[in-house]
């Protein structure tokens, strides 16, 4: 588990956190609504480049749309540009990639290390849907499999209803920290960390290590991403 220290989180009388929500918040929408509205523009021509790519390669579809839970289980249809097959899950279902995995494609597995297929939620994220920082979204009704034989809700996990209170984000504490493959209730747990202890400057941080992250191409990395 990683030390709140080292992102500069530390804990703070309740009172002091409460009159900060209201502030932090309204900094967190602006911030998002200014990097995902200079992110759109800015990225607009990479957007033709990996569209022809994707066609390239199989001439399937370019994008891929999902429907995920956010702020308080409301769901709503994210897109990404396509990374794997297509009809990816039409054999094996809604099944995590693992490494190696065969149904991600060449220019898919450019886009899942540089996380450029996350490139078309800069929308969701300028709509409100979404934010830069947050527990990652996920699909309704998903569930876990737990090992022989037993499978598990993620509503039923503990935490769940708490890391729901808050828009889910492309990056953050979990998606950075978390070892890729450990399990939906080792992840809630740097999910709630987020969640306690947010603030903009934690945002901050978490953006400018995400962009590092990119940078290196180390998204898809199953040990550390830093």
């Amino acid at each position: 588990m990683i030390q709140l220290e080292s992102l500069g989180v530390s804990a703070r009388p309740q009172a002091h956190r409460q009159a900060e929500v209201g502030s932090s918040m309204s900094a967190k929408r602006a911030l998002d609504v200014t990097l995902s509205g200079i992110g759109l523009a800015v990225s607009s021509p990479l957007w033709a480049l990996i569209a022809l790519l994707i066609k390239l390669e199989d001439g399937g579809p370019v994008f891929y749309r999902q429907e995920r839970s956010g702020l308080n289980g409301v769901p709503f249809d994210v897109t990404k540009f396509r990374s794997m097959i297509p009809d990816a899950e039409a054999r094996v279902g809604a099944v995590q990639a693992t490494e190696h995995d065969p149904r991600v494609t060449r220019i898919g597995r450019l886009l899942r290390a540089t996380a450029m297929d996350e490139l078309p939620q800069l929308w969701n994220i300028f709509r409100g849907d979404m934010s830069f920082t947050g527990p990652r979204a996920l699909r309704p009704g998903e569930i876990e499999a737990r090992g022989a034989g037993v499978v598990e809700r993620l509503e039923d996990v503990p935490g769940f209803q708490e890391r729901s209170s808050v828009r889910p984000g492309l990056t953050g504490i979990a998606q950075i920290y978390a070892p890729r493959d450990i399990t939906r209730r080792w992840k809630f747990r740097y999910d709630l960390m987020y969640v306690r202890r947010h603030s903009f400057w934690l945002d901050v941080r978490l953006i400018l290590l995400s962009f590092w992250i990119t940078f290196r191409g180390t998204w898809e990395a199953r040990g550390s991403k830093l």
